[in-house]
């Protein structure tokens, strides 16, 4: 009994220290795992003055890993640090395969060398590289992806794990003279699209004697030791793309003080023009494109896409939920559309540069059904037209396989007589069929400009009592989104921007051929942002387009005038609409069902022709029989007849004229036979045309 309860502690303990070296197993192997071999930029960050220097070392932790060889890629912005003093220092480097090199054109540091024997390290210097600050904003030193740390195990196997990139801020040296601001450009740091700056500084008039400042590209730069005068404020105009500094000192009892620097970043120019790219094609039947796009910004650079898709159908527009409240949304390339519906799109892109200047592209997308679709149950759905059921293509297939099997056989049958030796020349048929197709002419009257009426508003005063409002320089809004090319089958949109917001977009849409205008009114929203859709469609002709802001009863001038050109693609029947899609559609199916007569009528005429060159032939073999019996008979008597003139020549000396009529009468027969045969084999060689 006793010994029955030792074995059971003694396995019950067992199965304790199983379990816990099984734990203790998978903690240091989860321990071992955690430690990474990595690469790591020190400092990490740090606020650093523009025209100073800063070292930065790069270190190497191999986390109890044996570690022989290093490669090393750096990337750095060239337009805010300089690369000065690329120095190994005490590296544990101790064989180069390369010296260090690097370019500040570029912006790259790239380090590759070896330990003999191998190193465990935790923080290993490899090497020490020191930068000076061109120009403010944030800068990152970024370790790349190439960069590898090889294993001394004999097979170069690569451990890093892990990288640390450093994030620094670079700033204008700290005031050392007046206090600078302004108005119109108040943040150092941020792009503007105001080419016009007014700064302002703070001074003690009683005690400065005068200022000495100047606008430069430097940002360290030193203004010379000319007074400007006492004035504190200075205005600059039309100022050229890009960062400039303003630097100002001040003379106070005959010394000049220190100097302050302002940065001041103007960018007026929008980013350049770019292509969208629709994948897998403008045309396509799948719902969820691919929307491919990328542009650049010299001056201040791109901050961010805005994209909007705009239905051009109702039925879309429904299916969509797209109303006129809803704006651009930012994205990022490449952006997958979510399931759209059948029907024409606009894609409209917007790039912003960190100015908010934008530029707007517009590329247009159609989702098409696909040609054959397989519905389960069904059968196959023709470009979503008509279904033919499954028991109508085997029949289909059935019949069709019949013909070509019936087809076969006929012309193995008829071809079958046909010599081996005999060289087969067959003369293929081609019917020239003429399809003509008429094209569709789009008659489109030329008419001159008529003149556009504009709406005159006069402001009135009410006599009595009347609350004085501050008076909004209005001014007229700006359109950078509109169909300028569609057809009558597609929904016509307007969008811009203005300079209030929330304000009332008034739109004016006046047609050339008649005459007639119309308006409509759409609310800015708090973005500046206004955009339009039409309820329906536009008929076919030329338009002008133009807007106006409104504000209270305040009205701003008119925009600019747009044309736009909606082509006719469809027919209108009362309140029905055919479009020409449709009727090419129709004329093809009905070429198809002339072709499909034609084919069948031309198979029966040839079927027709090969039963008579049959006959034909059977009527030359009889006649060629009863020629060959014909001539056999007359030789036959002919020779008979030599025969008896020959009987006569024996006992009878025979004239020379008669001789030579025996002569004549043998040459005839032969040239009369000879010429009879060749016309039965020309007539037979007639009838062998195929």
């Amino acid at each position: 009994m006793v010994p029955k309860i030792k074995r059971k502690v003694i396995e019950s303990f067992s199965q304790k220290i199983l379990i816990i070296s099984s734990l203790l197993l998978i903690f240091i192997c989860s321990a071992e795992k955690a430690k990474a071999t990595s690469l790591s930029v020190s400092p990490s960050t740090g606020t650093f003055e523009v025209g100073s220097t800063f070292d930065v070392s790069l270190f190497l932790n191999s986390e109890n890993k044996n570690v022989n060889a290093i490669r090393v890629a750096l990337e750095f912005p060239p337009d805010r640090l300089q690369l000065v003093a690329p120095t190994a220092g005490q590296s544990i480097v101790s064989l180069w395969a390369a010296y260090p090199q690097y370019s500040n054109a570029e912006g790259t540091v790239e380090l590759q060398g070896g330990v003999p024997g191998g190193i465990n390290t935790g923080q290993g210097l490899i090497t020490k590289l020191t930068f000076r600050v061109k120009s403010l904003g944030p800068a990152m030193i970024k370790i790349m992806d190439e960069s590898k740390v090889l294993a001394n195990d004999g097979g170069g196997t690569d451990v890093l794990d892990k990288t640390s990139s450093g994030v620094y801020e670079l700033v204008l040296p700290a005031p050392k003279g007046p206090v600078v601001a302004s108005e119109t450009h108040q943040d150092q740091s941020q792009w503007y699209n105001n080419q016009n700056v007014v700064l302002n500084w703070a001074g003690d008039d009683e005690e400065i004697e005068g200022y000495s400042y100047m606008l430069s590209d430097g940002p360290t730069d030193i203004p010379d030791n000319i007074s400007e005068g006492t004035r504190n404020m200075v205005a600059y105009e039309n100022l050229s793309d890009g960062r400039q500094y303003f630097h100002i000192k001040s003379l106070r009892d005959g010394v000049w003080g220190g100097i302050t620097h302002f940065a001041i970043s103007v960018d007026v120019t929008s980013p350049a023009k770019f292509p969208i790219e629709i994948l897998p094609s403008k045309k396509t039947s799948a719902r969820r494109p691919i929307i491919q796009f990328e542009t650049t910004d010299n001056a201040s650079g791109v901050d961010h896409y805005g994209i909007k898709i705009v239905p051009l159908s109702p039925g879309v527009a429904e299916a969509t939920g797209e109303e006129n409240g809803q704006f651009f949304i930012e994205a990022k390339s490449p952006f997958i559309a979510s399931d759209l519906e059948l029907g024409s799109y606009d894609v409209i892109i917007r790039s912003y540069d960190k100015a908010n200047n934008l530029t707007e592209v517009t590329e247009t997308l159609k989702i098409t059904r696909v040609f054959a679709e397989v519905i389960e149950g069904k059968g196959i759905a023709i470009k979503g037209l008509f279904t033919v059921s499954w028991w109508l293509l085997y029949g289909l297939l059935i019949l069709l396989i019949a013909v070509l099997v019936y087809a076969t056989w006929r012309l193995k049958r008829r071809f079958h007589w046909l010599e081996e030796k005999k060289p087969s020349r067959i003369k293929k048929m081609h019917p020239k069929i003429k399809k003509k197709l008429e094209e569709l002419k789009k008659l489109q009257d030329k008419y001159g400009k008529t003149a556009i009426f504009l709406l005159a508003f006069s402001s009135f005063m009410i006599y009595g009592q009347v609350s004085q409002a501050e008076e909004i320089d209005l001014g007229p809004p700006l359109v950078t989104s509109v169909s300028r090319n569609i057809s009558n089958e597609e929904i016509f949109y307007i969008g811009g921007k203005t300079d209030c917001a929330e304000a009332e977009i008034i739109i004016y849409i006046q047609n050339l051929k008649t005459g007639e205008t119309f308006s409509q009114t759409v609310k800015a929203d708090k973005k500046n942002d206004w955009f339009y859709r039409h309820s329906g469609f536009l008929s076919g002709g030329e338009y002008l387009l133009w807007v106006q802001g409104k504000v209270d009863d305040q009205m701003s001038p008119p925009s600019p005038q747009v044309k736009m050109t909606v082509k006719s693609i469809a027919i209108q029947f009362g309140s029905s609409r055919l479009s020409y899609e449709t009727i090419y559609l129709g004329v093809i199916i009905l070429l198809l069902i002339v072709v499909v007569i034609l084919t069948v009528n031309m198979f029966r005429h040839w079927r027709k022709a090969t039963k008579r060159q049959g006959r034909f032939l059977k009527e030359v073999r009889e006649a060629e029989v009863a020629v060959h019996q014909g001539f056999a008979v007359l030789r036959r008597d002919i020779e008979a007849e030599i025969a008896a003139i020959g009987k006569i020549k024996m006992s009878k000396k025979l004239l020379e004229k008669e001789k030579a009529r025996e002569e004549h009468l043998l040459r005839d027969l032969e040239e009369v036979e000879r010429h009879i045969d060749k016309e039965i084999w020309d007539v037979e060689k007639l009838g062998d045309v195929k």
